[in-house]
C-alpha cells in the first residue's frame, strides 16, 4: 500500500512582482582618483557607534564581516580618529549608528569631518534611532529635512530611478507589515533629497498606497556632502540590501560586493535513509523537472548527488524503484563520492581499511555508470575534513584523486559569517552553507515554525541573505529532503525566484573544481589554514579520532628570540621533575618550529606527535621551545588559534649584543653572507641598493631586536598575564633566582630546588647541570663560544639604531607593571643619550 503524500506545491510565479529589468548602477565614476590614478581614499569605512556593545552597531559590523568589507569601529566620542594618511583619506564612507551623534557634534569636530568629506568626496551614512513617542514634522537639525517618528508601516517599494540601487532591484511592492512599530520616515523641501525606499502607513485602515520615505538620499546639493539616511535599522531585509548599495554608492564603488553568485547544491546520501523517508520514482521525476526550471534561473545548474553504494536498494519496493530511476537518469546530474558504508572517516585509523571502503564505492559507481572523475567529495558529517584526519586526505587522493571538498566546520559551524576555506595537502576545502533543511526535515508541518518560518528564511531571511552575502555558495541537503513533501525543491526554487525578483544578482552554477579555483582567486589569503583546537568545540570533538587528545599540547612556549639564552633555559626546564619538553625533531633538534615555517602545513597531527601520551609525562607541564617564533608576523595568530590559554616566555638581552651573537652563530654555521660581508657591512647596508640576499640577511640579523614591536604583536592576541619576560643577563649570571620566579609564574608548588642541580662552570663560563657523580654536564659544542669583541663603530651604530625601540620597550615594561628595568636596557639608553 502506497503511503499518502502531503505535497507542498511551488507557489505560482505571481510571487514575483512585474518589473522592467534595469541594469544596476555602476558606482565608479572616472574622476574618483588622484592625479596618478590612485583612489583618493582607502576602501575602508569608519563605523561610529554609541557604545562598545551596540545592537545595531554589532549588526552593521557583522554584515560588513560577512561581505568582507574593511572597516574600523570606534565609539563616538569627543574627538575623531585620524582621517587622513599623507595625501590619502583613510576612509571612503563614514557610518553613524546614531545619526544624532553627527548632528550634535561640537563645532570643531563637525567642521573637521565635513571638510574631510568635501575634500575627499567621502559620503556619510546614518541611522536614526527609534523615538520614544510619535512625533510629526520634527526638523532635522541644520537641514531642510523633517522626521515623522514611531510609526508602523507595511508594503515596501523601491525607487527605480534612484542611483543608489545596485544589488537591490526595484519594480514591485513587497506586501505585508514591516517589522517593528518604531519606524521614522522623511519629508523634505529641498531638491537635494530623493527617496530610495518607501513604506505605507498601516494605521487608519487605508486601502490606497501612501508612500512614506523610509530611506532618503541626499545628493549633496545643500552642503556638498552626499548622504544616505535610514529611518530604521537592519530588521527589514530590504534595508540590508540598501545598506550595501549605499556603501557602494557613497564610496564611488570602492566598497562594493560582486553581483555574481555561484551556486552548488549537493544532495548528500542519495541512497542512504531509513525505509519510509526515501525517494520514489515520481520524486525523481519531479527532481528532474524542477532542475530544468531552476536552470532558467541559474544557468548551468545541476543537482550534485553524493552516493554511498552499500545502501542501494535498501528500502521498500517503491523506494528501490526510486533508486533505479535515479540511475536511469544518471547523466542528468553531477555526482560525487561519499563513503561506501556512510561511516565517518575519522573512525578509521588504518589506511588499508579506509582505502578498501572507498574502493568498494568506486567499484559500485563503475558498475552503474556513475562518473568517477569529479575530483570532489564530501565526508559524512564533515568527519576528517576539519579537524583534519590525515588518513582521509591520503586515501581520497589515492583512490579518487580528490582535489576539492567542503565543510561547515572551518573554523567553526557558528557564526556562519566567519566560515572560510583553506587548502591542505593539495585539496581545496570550500566553506559550505546550510539551507535550513536537515535529514529529519521531511514534512512541512514538522519544519520548526512551519511553512511561515521557511518562507521567512526564503523571502529576505537567513537563506536569502546567505546567497546575497556569499559570492560562492555550496549548499548541503539530503536525499530525504527531496521525498515526501519535497521541501528542498520548494526551498531552492523559491529562493532563486525571490533573488531574481528583488536583486540584480546574477545566479550561475559551476562544478566544484571551477568553484574552488574562483574562490581562492578571490580570497588568496585563505589558502593557508589556521589550525584551531578541536577540544574547544564539542562538534569538532565528535568528528575527531578517539586516539587523539589535546591534553598533551604544550602549556607554555619559549618563543625566543634567537641567541638570547633559549637553549640554556630549555636545558634547565628539562631538568624539572614536573615539566616535560617536546620530543626533539630530527631536523631542528630541540625545536619543532611548527608555527612559523613549512612544518605548519604538515598539520596538527604532525605537531601532536611531538607530545605523546605516556605515564612519564601525563602529569607534567608540557612545553615547546622554538626561538624563531618571537619575531614572526603570523605566529601569534596561529598560536592563539590552537593554544588560546598558553603561557609565553621570552628572553631579552641587549639587542646590539644579540645581533652580533647571531652574526657569529651564522658565521660558525657557514652562512655564505658572513664570508662576503663583515658584521659592520651587514648592519649598515643600504636596503634600497644592496642585493636581496644581503637585505634578507640584514633583516634576520636586526629585526628580532625590535623587542617592543614584536611583544606588542603578541599582546594583540594574548593577555599580558600570559607573558613572562626574562632578563637574559640575569639568566646567565643568576639562573636560580630567574628559574624560581618562573616557577611562580607557572604556579608550580612545591618549587624545584635548582640550587642543588646547577652550578657555575668556570671553564665554560656559564652554569651547567650537576651530575650524580659530582661532575658537570654543560651545553654542547658551540654553546658559550668565544669570539672577538664587537668593534666600537658597530656597537655605537647599533645602540643608536635600537634607541627608539629600546625607548618603546621601557614604556611597554612600565605599562606591563614590571618593577625592574634590565640593567642592559638602562646602559643602552644612557649610551645613546651621550
Amino acid at each position: 500500500m502506497r503511503r499518502e503524500r502531503k505535497m507542498v506545491r511551488m507557489r505560482p510565479y505571481g510571487m514575483c512582482p512585474h518589473f522592467q529589468s534595469t541594469p544596476p548602477t555602476d558606482h565608479r565614476p572616472p574622476h574618483q582618483g588622484l592625479g596618478d590614478g590612485r583612489p583618493r581614499t582607502d576602501p575602508k569605512l569608519l563605523l561610529l557607534v554609541e557604545t562598545a556593545y551596540p545592537r545595531l552597531g554589532r549588526e552593521l559590523a557583522e554584515t560588513l564581516v560577512h561581505n568582507r568589507l574593511r572597516y574600523k569601529m570606534e565609539v563616538a566620542g569627543k574627538s575623531l580618529p585620524a582621517l587622513t594618511n599623507l595625501d590619502k583619506g583613510r576612509y571612503s564612507v563614514i557610518v553613524f549608528e546614531n545619526y544624532h551623534r553627527y548632528l550634535n557634534m561640537d563645532k570643531w569636530n563637525r567642521e573637521l569631518l565635513d571638510k574631510y568629506c568635501r575634500e575627499y568626496g567621502v559620503g556619510i551614512l546614518g541611522f536614526f534611532p527609534p523615538a520614544n513617542r510619535h512625533m510629526t514634522g520634527v526638523k532635522v537639525k541644520g537641514f531642510p529635512l523633517y522626521l515623522h517618528t514611531k510609526l508602523s508601516l507595511r508594503d515596501a517599494m523601491l525607487n527605480s530611478a534612484s542611483p543608489v540601487l545596485r544589488v537591490a532591484r526595484a519594480g514591485g511592492v513587497y506586501q505585508g507589515p514591516l517589522p517593528g512599530d518604531d519606524w521614522s520616515v522623511f519629508t523634505a523641501n529641498h531638491t537635494t533629497y530623493e527617496p530610495v525606499a518607501w513604506g505605507s502607513n498601516s494605521s487608519g485602515g487605508r486601502t490606497e498606497y501612501v508612500p512614506l520615505a523610509t530611506v532618503m538620499q541626499d545628493h549633496g546639493m545643500y552642503d556638498g556632502i552626499s548622504r544616505v539616511l535610514f529611518g530604521n535599522g537592519l530588521n527589514f531585509w530590504l534595508h540590508r540590501l540598501l545598506f550595501l548599495d549605499s556603501l557602494s554608492y557613497l564610496s564611488k564603488g570602492l566598497l562594493s560586493i560582486s553581483l555574481e553568485r555561484q551556486v552548488l547544491v549537493d544532495i548528500d546520501d542519495i541512497f542512504v535513509g531509513e525505509s519510509g523517508i526515501r525517494m520514489w520514482k515520481e520524486d525523481v521525476h519531479d527532481l528532474i523537472k524542477t532542475q530544468d526550471r531552476i536552470r532558467q534561473l541559474v544557468p548551468g545548474f545541476k543537482f550534485n548527488l553524493g552516493f554511498s553504494g552499500k545502501y542501494f536498494h535498501r528500502g521498500t519496493w517503491e523506494e528501490n524503484e526510486g533508486d533505479d530511476t535515479i540511475l536511469e537518469n544518471v547523466d542528468k546530474f553531477n555526482w560525487f563520492c561519499h563513503m561506501w558504508n556512510h561511516m565517518q572517516p575519522h573512525l578509521y585509523n588504518n589506511e588499508t581499511h579506509l582505502e578498501y571502503e572507498m574502493s568498494l564505492n568506486k567499484a559500485f559507481a563503475e558498475a552503474h555508470g556513475i562518473p568517477t572523475n569529479s575530483s570532489y567529495s564530501v565526508a559524512p558529517h564533515h568527519s576528517g575534513v576539519y579537524p583534519v584526519h590525515e588518513l582521509l586526505y591520503t586515501v581520497w587522493k589515492k583512490v579518487w584523486n580528490i582535489r576539492v571538498t567542503s565543510t561547515e566546520e572551518y573554523p567553526h559551524l557558528r557564526p556562519a559569517r566567519l566560515r572560510r576555506g583553506f587548502v591542505h595537502r593539495g585539496i581545496k576545502v570550500l566553506p559550505r552553507q546550510t539551507c535550513g533543511l536537515f535529514t529529519h526535515t521531511i514534512y512541512v508541518d514538522r519544519y520548526p515554525g512551519g511553512l511561515k518560518k521557511l518562507d521567512e528564511s526564503i523571502m529576505g531571511g537567513e537563506l536569502f541573505q546567505t546567497i546575497v552575502y556569499n559570492p560562492i555558495n555550496v549548499f548541503m541537503s539530503h536525499m530525504s529532503n527531496y521525498g515526501s513533501d519535497r521541501l528542498a525543491l520548494y526551498t531552492f526554487e523559491s529562493v532563486f525566484q525571490f533573488i531574481r525578483c528583488w536583486t540584480n544578482l546574477k545566479l550561475v552554477s559551476s562544478g566544484p573544481l571551477e568553484l574552488a579555483d574562483k574562490y581562492f582567486k578571490m580570497y588568496p589569503e585563505e589558502i593557508d589554514p589556521v589550525w584551531g583546537n578541536p577540544c574547544l568545540d564539542q562538534r569538532h570533538l565528535k568528528i575527531w579520532s578517539y586516539k587523539k587528545s589535546c591534553q598533551h599540547l604544550p602549556k607554555f612556549l619559549v618563543i625566543g628570540p634567537q641567541k638570547t639564552g633559549t637553549t640554556a633555559l630549555y636545558t634547565f626546564l628539562s631538568m624539572h621533575p614536573n615539566i616535560s619538553a617536546n620530543i626533539p625533531s630530527k631536523e631542528t633538534f630541540e625545536e619543532i618550529q611548527f608555527f612559523n615555517g613549512r612544518n605548519y602545513y604538515k598539520g596538527l597531527d604532525w605537531y601532536m606527535q611531538f607530545f605523546p601520551s605516556n605515564d612519564s609525562v601525563d602529569n607534567k607541564i608540557v612545553f615547546e621551545k622554538s626561538a624563531t617564533y618571537f619575531d614572526s608576523d603570523i605566529v601569534p595568530k596561529r598560536v592563539q588559534a590552537l593554544l588560546p590559554n598558553v603561557k609565553l616566555v621570552t628572553i631579552l638581552i641587549s639587542p646590539a649584543k644579540r645581533a652580533y651573537s647571531w652574526y657569529q652563530h651564522a658565521k660558525a654555521h657557514g652562512d655564505p653572507n658572513t664570508l662576503k660581508y663583515s658584521f659592520h657591512q651587514v648592519i649598515t647596508a643600504n636596503e634600497s641598493v644592496v642585493p636581496k640576499s644581503l637585505r634578507d640577511f640584514r633583516n634576520r640579523c636586526l629585526n628580532p631586536g625590535k623587542y617592543a614591536l614584536h611583544i606588542e604583536r603578541w599582546l594583540d592576541y594574548f593577555h599580558h598575564n600570559n607573558l613572562h619576560i626574562i632578563d637574559g643577563d640575569q639568566l646567565k649570571s643568576n639562573p636560580v633566582d630567574v628559574l624560581d620566579q618562573f616557577q611562580k609564574f607557572l604556579k608550580i608548588t612545591p618549587p624545584f630546588d635548582y640550587s642543588s642541580h646547577i652550578r657555575y662552570d668556570a671553564k665554560k663560563g656559564f652554569f651547567c647541570k650537576v651530575l650524580e657523580g659530582g661532575g658537570n654536564k654543560c651545553l654542547g659544542k658551540g654553546k658559550g663560544r668565544q669570539y672577538a669583541t664587537m668593534d666600537t663603530e658597530s656597537y655605537k651604530y647599533l645602540r643608536e639604531y635600537y634607541m627608539p625601540y629600546n625607548t618603546a620597550l621601557v614604556k611597554l615594561l612600565r605599562k606591563l607593571e614590571h618593577t625592574t628595568i634590565p640593567q642592559w636596557l638602562k646602559d643602552d639608553l644612557s649610551y645613546s643619550s651621550t
